[in-house]
């Protein structure tokens, strides 16, 4: 039914069909020890077909918006609620989101972040048990048990909604910003300092 080694999922076969349309399980990627963990929706054809979360033009957004605090991918943590791709990209249902649940818990719990950010709809409203309205309550942090311990779950419009809303530029930016500073700013000061 599925067992992590680590922090990767193998040979879990708990969702149907998720296992006919997959090609691979998409675990997460990054810092194993990172105070930032950016917590997606589930792989979509890039991130299947390579195996690894945010690798498509939403990766990229997100890869350019840590960038611009010093951070590089492998800074943080990223990963997905849902390890495998849903066909035709459709939203995971309730029961492959329940399914992959406690992957997900494990996860933040090994990590041991600072903080979670959830990107977009999906994420913020499994994680934080309720509707969340994204554009309104980006920015917003709330806390929540994940992993058996209280987390801050910062809510984040999904990067993709840049690129067809670019009124949600500013508001990714704003937020990733602030995620930063809340888990202890980004790496450019942090790093130089550490030459003296």
């Amino acid at each position: 039914m599925g067992h992590m080694d680590g922090l990767e999922v193998h040979d879990c076969t708990r969702c149907g069909d998720l296992v006919e349309s997959r090609s691979d399980i998409v675990s997460g990627v990054g810092d194993p020890d990172a105070d930032l963990l950016f917590v997606g929706e589930a792989p979509g054809e890039t991130e299947d077909r390579e195996g690894e979360p945010f690798v498509g033009r939403s990766g990229q957004i997100l890869d350019d918006a840590l960038a611009d605090h010093a951070l590089a991918r492998a800074d943080v943590r990223i990963t997905n609620c849902v390890r495998c791709r849903p066909p035709d990209n459709r939203d995971p249902t309730d029961a492959e989101l329940g399914h992959c649940r406690e992957f997900l818990e494990a996860e933040v719990a090994a990590v041991d972040p600072r903080l979670v950010v959830a990107l977009g709809k999906v994420p913020s409203e499994h994680l934080l048990g309720r509707d969340v309205a994204v554009t309104a309550e980006a920015g917003a942090v709330e806390t929540v048990s994940l992993g058996g311990d209280p987390r801050d779950v910062l809510v984040c419009v999904h990067p993709a909604a840049t690129l067809y809303d670019p009124g949600q530029r500013e508001t990714f930016a704003d937020t990733v910003a602030l995620a930063v500073e809340r888990a202890g700013g980004g790496g450019g000061d942090q790093r130089s300092l550490g030459d003296f």
